[in-house]
Order: C-alpha cells, then structure tokens, then sequence
C-alpha cells in the first residue's frame, strides 16, 4: 500500500531561506456582502461624489474668475500702454519743439527764458500725465480685484450660512 502526502500549497521562493505561500483572494458577490457594509460603502461612495461634485464646480468657478481678471488685466495693461506711449511721444514732440526755438534764440537772456518756459511747461505736463497714468493705474487694479474680491466675499457668506 502506498502512502499519498497531502499537497503542499504552491510557493514563492523570493528568498531561499522562506516558503511564501501564494493565497487566492477571496471572491464576493453582492449577496454574500453584509447588509451594514453594503450600506457603508453606498454612503461612502455618494459622499465621494457629492465632494467631487462640490469640487468641480469650485475648480469651474475658480478658472471663471482667473479668466476674467486676466481678461481685465489684458485689456488695462494695453490701455496704460497706449497712454504712456501717447505722453511719450508729446515729450519728444515738446522737445524737438524746444530744440528747433533754441536754434533760433539771439542772445543769452533769450536763451534762458525760453529754457525756463519749456521748463515749467514740461512740470506742468509731466505732472498731469503722471496723476492721469495714476488714476488709470489704480481703476485698473480695483476693476482686475473685482472678480476675486467678489468670489472672496461669495465664499465668506456661504461659510457664515454654512457654520450657522
């Protein structure tokens, strides 16, 4: 009579010194699932959705305010642009102005008047350029926070309905 030896399990010889052996997961079916477990993972896979849902939307309305703040952005800094290339131009405009006079002065004293009166007349215009440039510079930077401080205070109301 032969003696037969029980199967020994398949192994894994990674390292010599060990014998791993190789187990199949188990496989479950919706039936086998406990009632409880089942009802966790429901709850936890629409919780998963509803916060990704919630995070689109604020990733889709976050884009919407960076687009429209650089579409701001875009449009002032090309009007600032034009405004300063406009006084740059009636600068040297000014200056050639005063350079042709110059050529035609006779005396010193003429001279030094007519450098006192381009003098005065440049302050003047630089002056008015620089509160014109200013003014422009800061509507254009309240008009590109628009939209985030909008969001900003959007976010601020809802925390304060949410926490109440």
């Amino acid at each position: 009579m032969t003696q037969t030896k029980a199967a020994k399990p398949k192994t894994e010889t990674v390292f010599p010194m060990f014998e791993i052996p190789q187990f199949e997961m188990p496989k479950f079916d919706g039936a086998d699932m406990p009632v409880a477990f089942r009802d966790m993972t429901d709850k936890a896979v629409a919780q998963t959705k509803d916060v990704y849902d919630k995070c689109k939307a604020a990733a889709e309305e976050a884009t919407e305010v960076l687009e429209d703040t650089f579409a701001a952005s875009s449009k002032h800094a090309t009007d600032l642009n034009k405004v300063m290339l406009a006084n740059a131009k009636a600068n040297i405009n000014a200056s050639f102005d005063f350079a042709e006079k110059m050529f035609g002065v006779k005396t010193v004293a003429e001279a030094v008047e007519l450098q006192s009166q381009f003098a005065r007349k440049q302050f003047e215009l630089l002056s008015a350029q620089t509160k014109d440039i200013q003014s422009k510079a800061q509507k254009a930077a309240e008009e590109c926070s628009k939209p985030a401080k909008e969001r900003v205070s959007k976010v601020v109301e809802q925390f304060k309905v949410d926490a109440a």
